[in-house]
């Protein structure tokens, strides 16, 4: 828009022009303005400069100031939830460290914090093009971001249009470094560690990448399906606890684990990282929003109410069961609520959550205490048992109980009229548990060809 008129300055009359040229191009916007104040001249002088700067006012090109689309509340929350969701991992390594016997803490605990470190490299090398690259086949990502080439400071509208692409990277990458760490719990004590890092870099890349492109990734299968999965329990926590199924059974068991009682060592080193997990797992579901927004609050409130839910009801299937509640049982009872509740927290009300978490405690509590001895199999730390069964319950509840009240963008659920949602749900836990399962045997049979899976029984 161009304006011009006439003002006064110092009692003397001054010809005062003004000029704004806008134009958009994709996310950018240009503005430019030009204020010609004109005094001092006589008139020929001021009708000359008047119209030459009225001619370049109009064919100036916009490019003086630029706005983009990156919302900088959205920006600080997923930092901050980054943040949150790394912290876990050490949370991890104390809550599994404090499980298992004495000797063997410091093995447990490095088995969970070196993984922040291999899984940084593969996933900035090549894991997150896998998973987030451009659809191949509908089954994972090209090598669109190899290197992290293209993740820069400007959005990727395809995933968080608000947020700075290289942001959203580095979420996931807290996912991708978590996922893993949780199989070792199924396998802590006996797994010899060369084996176990060549083990997590294979998995890694043949197993979470493609399986997170399947859920999460522009033109992944499950996606398209219209699978719900707001934060992982099919990426995270059903892949993790079946490869940690697999990987118990292959290894084998632990010496004299049946025969002699296997004790926790320090009970509040896993009161104290099951507290970090918790306090991690609100950017770990409130930051799936990816913006600081209503849905992200929902998250963040249902994620707390299925916790403290499924912390009540492990102590009451214990105290039933055994006369008395222990720390350890309160602990693992909020930790399975919170795996419960992770594919559902963007789809679910309070009041469902309150349901998802009574119902877990007494489902994990089964696989824990009964099925584990029932078949036996050394699932050391109860990767299966707690997030193997607590995310497929997840998984289920959500074909359940999601709403499109909580979110348009999602799906209504059996109980809100929707009986194909469960169908689509089992569908995902199905394809989840067969790739996991598959995969997982057959790098494990590949990493013994070249070194041995078990520590020898002198070690042990």
């Amino acid at each position: 828009m161009n304006h011009a008129g006439v003002i006064l300055a110092n009692g003397a009359p001054n010809l005062v022009i003004y000029s704004s040229s806008t134009v958009s191009a994709g996310n950018l916007h240009y503005e430019i303005h030009l204020n010609l104040y004109i005094g001092g001249m006589n008139m020929k002088k001021k009708s000359i400069v008047f119209i030459l700067a009225l001619i370049i006012a109009m064919s100036l090109p916009a490019i003086a100031f630029a706005e983009d689309t990156i919302d900088k509340g959205d920006t600080t929350f997923s930092m901050l939830s980054s943040a949150l969701v790394f912290f876990m991992t050490p949370g991890l390594a104390l809550f599994y460290g404090g499980m298992v016997r004495r000797k063997n803490v410091l093995n447990t605990m490095m088995s969970s914090f070196i993984i922040i470190g291999i899984i940084t490299v593969q996933w900035v090398l090549i894991g997150y093009s896998i998973c987030f690259g451009s659809d191949k086949f509908h089954l994972f990502g090209g090598l669109d971001f190899i290197g992290f080439k293209g993740v820069g400071a400007a959005p990727n509208p395809d995933y968080a249009a608000t947020i700075p692409h290289a942001a959203f990277a580095v979420y996931q990458l807290m996912f991708a470094i978590i996922t893993p760490a949780l199989i070792t719990g199924a396998f802590a004590e006996r797994m010899r560690f060369p084996a176990m890092i060549a083990f997590v870099l294979l998995w890694s890349t043949f197993v979470y990448d493609p399986l997170a492109h399947w859920v999460w990734g522009a033109g992944g299968w499950l996606k398209n399906l219209g699978a719900l999965d707001f934060a992982g329990g099919n990426v995270v926590h059903i892949s993790s606890g079946i490869a940690g199924l697999i990987a118990c059974i292959v290894i084998g068991s632990r010496k004299k684990s049946k025969s002699t009682p296997i004790v926790p060592h320090n009970i509040p080193f896993v009161l104290i990282g099951g507290a970090i997990l918790w306090f991690g797992w609100f950017g770990f579901n409130g930051g799936s929003a990816l913006a600081a927004d209503g849905l992200a609050v929902n998250a963040f409130a249902v994620t707390h109410i299925s916790a403290a839910s499924a912390l009540v009801s492990w102590v009451i299937v214990e105290t039933l069961h055994h006369d008395k509640p222990t720390l350890l049982g309160a602990v693992t009872g909020a930790v399975v609520g919170l795996v419960a509740i992770t594919p559902a927290a963007g789809f679910v009300t309070p009041l469902s959550a309150i349901i998802i978490g009574l119902f877990v405690s007494p489902l994990c509590y089964l696989g824990v205490s009964v099925l584990k001895a029932k078949f036996g199999y050394d699932d050391a730390l109860d990767a299966f048992g707690c997030h193997g069964i607590g995310g497929i319950w997840g998984a289920l509840a959500t074909g359940l109980f999601a709403t499109k009240s909580v979110n348009p963008a999602g799906a209504d659920g059996l109980f809100y009229g929707n009986p194909a949602q469960l169908g689509v749900q089992v569908i995902s836990i199905i394809a989840t548990v067969a790739l996991s399962a598959i995969l997982t045997f057959i790098i494990l049979k590949v990493v013994s060809l070249f070194t041995s899976l078990r520590v020898s029984e002198k070690e042990e």
